[in-house]
């Protein structure tokens, strides 16, 4: 059974914006607490490899921290959604506020602590904001397959980038599909992503 228009429409839109957000919170996370990644793990684990391996300037922590704490928020969320899923109870709703509260803990103890200590020493607040931020990207990369939005996987958009490029007029692949309806989700997604990590570095910015 198909979904309806307007579930399936409300869906879109709240993949777009928390595509949105994931572009703010990754320019959080390499600007004022990096070079770290804590939703697109694929950078993270290279940054883990050149810090092992004895690049400068990057932090293993950092990054172990990141994996880690995606890790957990990854398979809290498959337990928490499916369970509520197996009762008839809602899920997306209660992944959404699950997530939406993990990012508002690690908002709030950046606001009250601050994430580095006096001469920018690294704190264990620093990394207590790694942790929550990458737990509640795991949470949502959960809730994304879970909620199969195609070309909008809003943590990434390497998939959405090549799938636009494949499903232009002159290109037209049909096995990846093509269209206006494909074609504008998934500009859509770039589109999110590139504005969100727009509208964060002035906020970054360090004194």
């Amino acid at each position: 059974m198909k979904p309806r228009a307007g579930a399936a429409l409300t869906s879109i839109m709240i993949m777009i914006v928390l595509t949105l957000t994931t572009g703010m919170i990754e320019a959080v996370s390499f600007l004022a607490l990096g070079p770290v990644f804590t939703a697109m793990q694929t950078g993270n684990l290279l940054l883990l490899a050149f810090a092992l391996t004895g690049a400068a300037g990057l932090s293993p922590a950092a990054a172990g921290v990141s994996c880690a704490g995606f890790v957990v928020g990854a398979v809290l969320g498959s337990l928490l959604e499916s369970s509520a899923d197996s009762h008839g109870r809602p899920w997306f709703p209660r992944a959404l506020l699950g997530e939406g509260v993990l990012l508002g803990l690690a908002a709030l103890i950046a606001w009250r602590t601050g994430v580095d200590g006096p001469g920018g020493a690294v704190t264990g607040h620093h990394f207590a904001v790694i942790a929550l931020l990458a737990a509640a990207m795991g949470a949502r990369n959960i809730t994304t397959l879970r909620v199969r939005v195609p070309d909008v996987p809003t943590t990434l958009s390497t998939r959405a980038l090549t799938a636009f490029l494949g499903g232009l007029p002159h290109v037209a692949d049909p096995r990846i599909g093509a269209g206006a309806r494909h074609e504008s989700r998934r500009f859509a997604s770039i589109g999110a992503m590139f504005a969100g990590a727009c509208s964060a570095p002035g906020c970054c910015a360090r004194g």
